[in-house]
Order: C-alpha cells, then structure tokens, then sequence
C-alpha cells in the first residue's frame, strides 16, 4: 500500500496494531462502522479501524482517513424517512407475480423496500397479496406495481381502483408513455392537508421511466384537464383537485437503464444526469416544498455498479433481474437455475406480449431458450399479413406444429375464455377485425411464454420467457467463489445487504484512492460472505 499524501500528527489511531498484508487491509476497509485511517509503520504503509485518543505527535504518522460509511449513508435520508426504511434500497417489480408477495414481505421485514409485480395479474389475485401485506407485515413499507398497458385500460382502472380500497400507499408506475386518468386519480386520491395547512400525498408514486419526455409529465403537476375530468366524474374531491397544482405527480423518479423487460437500453452514465437537470429545471420553476428525488435502476448487478450509480448522484437504487434469481422470487426453479448460469451478453430484445401490436420490445434471457427467435417470427408474420386466414397454408402448419404445438383455431378458443373472464373489450374489438383477432392468438403464445417459466413446465423449457438484463451475467459474474453462486442460497434479503455494504466499501475505497493512497490487490474488491447478524436498525413502521 502506498500514498502520496502528506504526513501529518496522529490524534485518533486504532486500537489494534496497523494491517499490512492484504486480508488485514480488507478487514480494516470493511469495518464500515468505524473510521478507517491510513498510518506509517515501520513495514510501510498499514490500515487500522476504530481509534482511541493520543496525544499530539505519538503515535503512528496519519497518511490519510475515510469516516465511518454504512450503508445507510448512502443516496438520500428523504427516501428513507418518506418510504419508512431502512436504507436507500429497493427491489423492482417484476410482472406476474416474479416479485412475489413472499420477497416484498422478506424485504420489508429487513427495511427494504420492494414492489409487488401485480403487473399481468387479476385483481383477485392481486387482493390475496395484499391481503398477506396487511396480515404479516402490518405498518410495514412496501409498494405495488401499476403498469400501462395501451391495450388493457380497464385492468389498470380496477388496480388502482384496489389500491384505493385497500388503503395502499406506495405505488410504482412503469411503462407509461403518457399519463392516464388512473395513474392520476391514485396520486390526486390521496392528497389532503395537515393540521398545520401542510398539503400531505398520503399517496405515493414512484415513476420508473427511460425518456426525459415521460420524466418531466411525471414531475410536473398533473395536467388541468385530467384533474377537471376526475373532479366532474367524482373521482376526487374538491379539495384534492384544488391541491392537485401544488405538488408534482410523481415523488420518485426511477431512471431505468438497460434492464430486464420493458427498457430502452440507455445507458445510465448518460441518462442519469440528463433527469437530475431535468428534475433541477423543473424544482426551480415549481419551488416544490419536497423536491422528487431520482433514483438509478437497469446494469445494477455488483456493489461497483451500486456505487457507481450513488456518485453520479442517485437518491436511491432500484434491482430487479438479481432478484428473480432470489429463493423469493415467484420464477420456477428451472428458471432461476437458466439465470444463475446467464453471462452478461446472454440477453436480447424481443417483442412485448402487452404492446405487441405497437411494435415495443423487451430484453429477455437468450441462452437456453428459442423464445426471442419465434417471438420475432411472430411479430413479422402479423407485419406481414392481415388475419390467420391470409397466412400461407405452409407457414400456419410450422406454427401449429412447431410454436404453438396446437391447431389456432383451438388457440383462439383459448382466448375467447380467457378474455371474457379478463377484458372482455378486447373480444369485442376483435369481433370484425382479423388481423386484430391474429395479435390475440400471437399473444397467447408470449404471455403462456412467461406463464411456462414461472410454472416450470419442463415440455415448454425451450419456449421460456425470462425478463433479463445484464446485471444479472454481471451479478452471476461477481457471486462466482461465494456462497451467492448457488442459487440455493440468494435470499433476496441478503442480496440487498451484501450490493448496499459492498457499494459502502467501494465508496470509501474511491475515497481513500482520491487521498492517493494504493490499496493492494485483493484487498480493493468487496465479497459477500454469509450473513450472521441481523442489521444494525428495525425498519420505521407507520409508512406503507
């Protein structure tokens, strides 16, 4: 270890002797609790952690010295008082259930927060996970997902309808392009003021977005004329339409990156601080009371990562395709094994089953699996033509036989059913449109994809759908050596700890670097070992 930094009196010195040797010197940098100091000894330059007073010019020469960092310090204290947590952490939802009711309540029993993919779901469904929420984690933070999809508006009109009923008070919105009334009417629902005249969001909304166009509608006020609508369908009261001016839609802004599922694969050295003047521009122009603070998501796989996305100055981080391999998670084990193995090129784009006629693509797991490659095919015979009817006798005898393994005719039955129970609007705009009947049938084949890897269907192992990015090649590639390899062993919990402490001690790591000094090999890069103890606080209840 060496330093360039000039030597000066020692005042507070550890109590044990210097470390030279590398294993010391990772022990001393990952003591997080205790300030690390950087001293001369007669073997060179040595760390110690902790301190005891000594007089001015005993003792060891003090070459340079980081404070104590847990993790708790990172990002930003507003998230963790306004969502009642623990720590500037938390775990993305992923649809389908994939972020099951089981992670959201092992997260928030550890001070996490984490959202429920409710996304895809029925709202039946959904209630029993709302149910569990309010039975095993009372006065507990979690958040539920709110997804927009153009081609199923009344699933989104009846969630948020739930979360109304059920008192939920954290959402997080995804894939939204433009604002709908709904989104609208959850946050506007929960607005009020205190006894001291302060205007209080008893609703919370995390926007999770990859364009500054769709950031900024959600920074903004919700639009007049929406507001207008929901006040004449009395949807909200007037108070809450007369406050609805004053305070911006959304608290939170997600910058979603390149991720798993839904993204745009930006990168989020270049996105991040496009929003955070976005969000800065916006502040000066509104004066809001409690600015919205915006958090990094999408490549967050490695406690580098983490760090990294803290100095460019996100208020808190969001994961999601490390999570998915969790024990927690509601994928199948045959699913969560295909991702413990992904490297990180192993992903691809292919077409959504929720915007599939808008063309919109999505990042899935490639290796193992040939759903990208017919999902694509799909999206190209719909281009192509105008109905299954005008499809080639050739082409439709493959697709019977090799993708969808059933006759279509039998397919669209399927649909009939399956819609009539879900949205029957759909049935109704299909009823003289075939081309519009042949998305149905397509979809089937993309949204039963993503039901086969959740199932673990072994006869459909080939047609999995598994939402991925590369943070989860990133993570798989950092977790090699350590008890994390296994997919038997990642608790979700555990994962949050150990990507919030390693970014902690690659944060002080940068800062001792920037004081000059040279951390050996081996003893600059953080690995999780298992985890003995509960963490140093108890989650806040009251925020949910």
């Amino acid at each position: 270890m060496s330093t360039t930094h000039p030597q000066t009196p020692l005042r507070w010195y550890g109590d044990g002797f210097p470390s030279t040797d590398p294993a010391g010197v990772y022990q001393v940098l990952a003591d997080l609790d205790n300030a690390c100091f950087i001293v001369n000894t007669p073997q060179g330059p040595g760390a110690v952690s902790g301190g005891t007073a000594a007089p001015t010019g005993q003792g060891p020469q003090l070459l340079a010295a980081a404070a104590p960092l847990p993790p708790h310090r990172l990002g930003s204290a507003a998230f963790t008082a306004a969502h009642g947590v623990r720590q500037p952490y938390m775990a993305g939802a992923m649809a389908g259930g994939i972020a099951s009711a089981d992670m959201v309540i092992a997260l928030a029993r550890e001070g996490f927060l984490a959202s429920f993919g409710a996304a895809g779901l029925l709202p039946e469904t959904i209630e029993k996970a709302l149910l569990r929420f309010a039975a095993e984690i009372p006065g507990l933070p979690y958040a539920v997902n709110l997804i927009h999809s153009p081609s199923e508006d009344r699933l989104e009109r009846e969630a948020v309808e739930l979360f109304l009923r059920h008192g939920v008070r954290c959402v997080e919105a995804s894939a939204y392009m433009g604002l709908t009334p709904h989104v609208v009417r959850y946050r506007l629902a929960g607005l009020r003021r205190d006894e001291a005249g302060r205007i209080v969001a008893g609703n919370r909304l995390i926007a999770k977005i990859s364009r500054a166009e769709t950031a900024e509608r959600f920074m903004r006020p919700a639009p007049s004329a929406t507001v207008s609508a929901l006040l004449e369908q009395g949807l909200i009261t007037a108070e809450q339409a007369s406050l609805a001016h004053h305070v911006p839609l959304a608290d939170d802004i997600t910058v979603e990156a390149d991720s798993g599922g839904h993204t745009d694969r930006r990168p989020l050295p270049a996105l991040l601080p496009a929003i955070l003047r976005l969000r800065d521009h916006v502040q000066r122009e509104h004066r809001y009371p409690v600015p919205i603070r915006v958090g990094a998501a999408g490549g967050l796989g490695t406690p580098v990562a983490v760090a990294g996305a803290f100095a460019m100055g996100a208020a808190y981080v969001v994961t999601g395709s490390v999570n998915q391999s969790c024990l927690e998670s509601g994928a199948s084990p045959a699913a969560k094994a295909m991702l413990a193995e992904a490297g990180i090129a192993d992903c691809e784009m292919a077409p959504a089953a929720d915007m599939f006629e808008m063309g919109v693509d999505l990042q899935v797991l490639k290796k193992g699996t040939l759903f990208p490659m017919r999902a694509r095919r799909l999206h190209q015979l719909y281009q192509a033509h105008d109905g299954l009817e005008a499809l080639p006798p050739a082409e439709r005898a493959r697709l019977e036989q090799q993708i969808f393994r059933r006759p279509l005719e039998d397919v669209w039955q399927d649909c009939v059913g399956y819609f009539e129970r879900r949205d029957p609007e759909q049935l109704a705009r299909a009823a003289d449109n075939p081309k519009r009947r042949m998305a149905l049938v397509f979809r089937w084949y993309l949204g039963m994809a993503s039901r086969w890897a959740v199932t673990g269907q072994e006869d459909r192992a080939q047609d999995y759908q598994i939402w991925c990015g590369p943070a989860m090649g990133s993570f798989n590639d950092w977790a090699t050596g350590s008890y994390l390899k296994n997919p038997s062993n990642r608790r979700v919990a555990d994962v949050a700890h150990h990507l919030m402490r390693g970014a902690a001690f690659h944060t002080r790591v940068a800062q001792l670097r920037l004081a000059g000094v040279h951390i050996p090999a081996g003893a600059g890069d953080y690995r999780p070992v298992p985890l003995e103890t509960p963490t140093d606080a108890t989650p806040t209840a009251g925020a949910r």
